[in-house]
C-alpha cells in the first residue's frame, strides 16, 4: 500500500504541475516556434525585397551591404521582442535593455557615426564622384575611392590622401571637374616701356598652339596690375582637369622662351633717383 501512495504524491507534487504548466503554455510556445520560423522566412523575402528596390533605384552599391543589414537587424531585433511577448516574457524591460545598449553603442561610435552619417551622404546626393578632381581641406588630388566611412585621394605627387567622411561631408568642397574644364592661370610680368600689346600678342599665340589648351572656351591674356617694379600680365587657357598641371607648368616655359626670343627681358627693381644741384 505505500508503493501506490508513494507514487500517488510523487504525481501529484512534481508530476501533475508540469503536465499542467506544459498544457497551459503549450499553445504560446507552438506560436512563438511558428512566429519564429515564418518571421525568419519573412525577412529573408523583404531583404532580397530591399536590396532589389536599391538596385533599381540605383542607389551606390557601397550602401546596399549596409542598408541591407540594417533593415535585417530591425526586422530581427522586432521578431524577438514579438516572439518573447507571446511566450509571456515582459517586453517592456527588454525594449528598454535594447534602447539603453543602443545608446551605449552610439556614444561609443560617436565619431564612427558621424563618418558614417557624411558618407551616406556623400553616395546619395553625389557632390563629388570617383575619378573627379577636389580640393577640400587636407586634400588635394582625384577621387580614388568614396567608401562608407573614408574618401580616397590620389594627389597629383601620387600620395595616398585618406579623408574621414563626417568632415567632408559638412566642410567645403572645390569640384573641378563638374564643369568639364577648368583654368589655368598663369602670371608673368614684362618691364615698363616693353610693348604690352606685342606681349599679349605672343602669350596668345603660345596658348593657342598649344594641344592641351581647349579653344573653346577661348583662350586670354589681360594685365592684371601695376606694380612697383613691372606690368603683371595673366595668361587664361582652358584645359581639360587631367592635362591641367601640364598646361600650367609647360606653358610658363614656353612663354619664357617666345618672350625672350622676342626681346622681351626679365623686369628687375627700379628706382629713380633725382639728383638736386645745390
Amino acid at each position: 500500500m505505500q508503493a501506490p501512495l508513494l507514487e500517488a504524491t510523487l504525481y501529484s507534487q512534481y508530476i501533475e504541475p508540469i503536465i499542467q504548466r506544459v498544457t497551459l503554455y503549450a499553445p504560446d510556445i507552438l506560436i512563438a516556434l511558428v512566429l519564429l520560423i515564418v518571421g525568419f522566412r519573412v525577412i529573408k523575402w523583404v531583404t532580397k525585397l530591399v536590396e532589389r528596390g536599391l538596385q533599381n533605384r540605383h542607389v551606390d552599391e557601397n550602401l546596399h551591404p549596409f542598408l541591407v543589414a540594417m533593415v535585417r537587424f530591425l526586422l530581427i531585433a522586432l521578431l524577438i521582442v514579438t516572439v518573447a511577448g507571446q511566450c509571456g516574457i515582459p517586453t517592456t524591460s527588454f525594449v528598454a535593455i535594447l534602447g539603453a545598449a543602443g545608446l551605449a553603442i552610439g556614444l561609443a561610435l560617436q565619431g564612427s557615426l558621424a563618418n558614417f552619417a557624411g558618407g551616406v551622404l556623400l553616395l546619395i546626393f553625389k557632390p563629388i564622384k570617383v575619378g573627379e578632381l577636389i580640393e577640400v581641406d587636407g586634400g588635394f588630388g582625384f577621387v580614388k575611392e568614396i567608401s562608407v566611412f573614408v574618401t580616397v585621394l590620389e594627389t597629383f605627387q601620387n600620395k595616398t590622401v585618406i579623408l574621414p567622411n563626417g568632415p567632408l561631408a559638412g566642410g567645403t568642397i572645390t569640384n573641378y571637374s563638374r564643369i568639364g574644364n577648368i583654368r589655368a592661370d598663369i602670371n608673368f610680368a614684362i618691364r615698363y616701356g616693353a610693348d604690352v600689346d606685342k606681349a599679349m600678342e605672343i602669350a596668345l599665340g603660345v596658348l593657342k598652339s598649344s594641344d592641351l589648351v581647349l579653344q573653346d572656351p577661348a583662350p586670354s591674356v589681360y594685365v592684371t596690375s601695376l606694380n612697383e617694379n613691372h606690368i603683371a600680365l595673366t595668361a587664361l587657357p582652358f584645359t581639360t582637369v587631367e592635362g591641367y598641371w601640364d598646361v600650367y607648368w609647360g606653358l610658363q616655359d614656353d612663354l619664357v622662351k617666345a618672350l625672350g626670343e622676342a626681346g622681351f627681358e626679365a623686369p628687375f627693381p627700379q628706382r629713380v633717383v633725382h639728383m638736386q644741384q645745390g
